[in-house]
């Protein structure tokens, strides 16, 4: 069977233009935060490339900017795209691949005259990063912002998301008329670096994604008794840092009985309270970020938490407290979208295996609302959001190659 194939030289390029967008010269690492200079700046160069292109331009009232081809507002879409925007010091692919290779694959569909019963939409999301505290864009997209999200938005500083769209000439109330209708979606897929070291040992080229993990994240604090170290016996003392001792050691247990193999439990903060050498700690806070593609087993692991901790504290004489900061539901991607990315890479020859993500990405808003999956490609010693990001050439075509086709088959279409 004959198959489609993109243009790599141009998708090189584009790539490489827009990774020139917002580099640092310190660190080599992009800084394209949603709305700043350099973002703005990307945002105006996809303009660009969109109209050079003779694709249609549009951006929608949550800033999200879509490349058209065939659409008349009657036809269903079939979607692909990803995100521009970075955290500080991040690589070059991370949300900027999923976008450039979408542009590319629809100057491929109108270069090759495609006539479909489906319109082609690819799209670049704003602030997917969540300078403004969620994923903006495909949030706005699916229906699941609300103007009690939009009032409270801020960045770290303090900046409010509506003073900075009022600066641009929008209206932040505006962002709920960027809701799309499902019925009148076909299909998303998103190509994405996988941030991840499994495709790499495992020597493949293409992930095809069938789940993407749902999310807990809690802060916690255990509070104890702070006291002199020299003058506090160990058996009179109510030390919070013991048991947060007691409480990281514990993770892979509670996982192991708790858990699945797609689990992952992690404590990537903690701080000491008041913090001298002299001092036994009288409180310690620290974060708790708990992953699986199955909410229900993802309960059952922050019940587990709760109760091993509750004992811990108990055992130590301290008062555990803790919040939920962040719940993101796991997304569970279509089945047929999913064996159809397999089937092509088996028809290019392209290892492929199916795997689930274990970051959030804008496929899971859009899950809510269409039929979705995801395609990877490896990324370098699993590193992303650093400028060590890195994905050879090759493995970068065949992930733009395999989207290309999915899109073309979702549309009906057999080379």
């Amino acid at each position: 069977m004959d198959l489609l194939t993109v243009n790599f030289s141009r998708l090189q390029n584009d790539i490489e233009t827009l990774a020139s967008i917002g580099r640092s010269d310190e660190d080599n690492g992009i800084y394209r935060m949603a709305f700043t200079e350099n973002d703005l700046q990307a945002r105006d160069w996809l303009k660009s490339r969109i109209e050079q292109a003779g694709l249609d331009y549009y951006q929608d009232d949550a800033a999200n900017i879509h490349a058209r081809l065939n659409f008349d507002g009657e036809r269903n879409s079939i979607m692909t795209g990803s995100h521009m925007d970075s955290v500080p010091g991040a690589g070059h692919l991370d949300g900027a691949l999923g976008v450039i290779a979408g542009l590319e694959c629809l100057r491929c569909l109108k270069e090759q005259g495609v006539s479909s019963d489906f319109a082609f939409e690819s799209i670049a999301f704003t602030d997917e990063e969540g300078r403004f505290g969620g994923m903006l864009g495909s949030q706005s997209l699916s229906g699941r912002m609300t103007p009690e999200l939009i009032h409270q938005a801020r960045d770290l500083d303090g900046v409010a998301l509506s003073d900075v769209l009022e600066e641009l000439g929008m209206t932040a109330m505006n962002i709920l008329r960027a809701r799309r209708q499902p019925e009148n979606i076909h299909a998303f897929v998103e190509l994405h670096i996988e941030q991840g070291p499994v495709l790499e040992q495992q020597n493949m080229c293409i992930g095809a994604v069938d789940a993407i993990s749902g999310l807990l994240r809690w802060n916690i604090r255990l509070l104890g008794e702070a006291n002199h170290a020299g003058t506090t016996p160990m058996h009179m003392r109510k030390d919070p840092l013991q048991g947060f001792a007691e409480v990281s050691s514990a993770v892979p247990r509670i996982l192991e009985e708790n858990g699945s193999p797609r689990s992952t439990a992690t404590i990537g903060y903690v701080n000491c309270f008041p913090g001298a050498a002299n001092v036994v700690p009288g409180r310690v806070e620290f974060s708790l970020d708990m992953r699986d593609t199955d909410m229900q087993i993802l309960d059952e692991l922050s019940q587990a938490f709760r109760k091993a901790i509750s004992a811990i504290a108990r055992r130590h004489d301290l008062m555990f407290e803790y919040e939920e900061v962040s719940r993101l539901e796991a997304a569970i991607c279509d089945q047929g979208i999913v064996d159809t990315i397999t089937s092509i890479s088996h028809d290019f020859g392209y290892h492929s295996m199916q795997m689930h993500s274990g970051a959030a990405h804008d496929s899971m808003m859009m899950a809510g609302i269409t039929r979705t999956a995801m395609i990877f490609v490896p990324s370098m010693g699993g590193r992303s959001h650093s400028p060590a990001e890195w994905t050879p050439w090759e493995e970068i075509e065949k992930g733009a190659n395999v989207l290309l086709n999915t899109l073309f088959r979702l549309a009906g279409k057999v080379v």
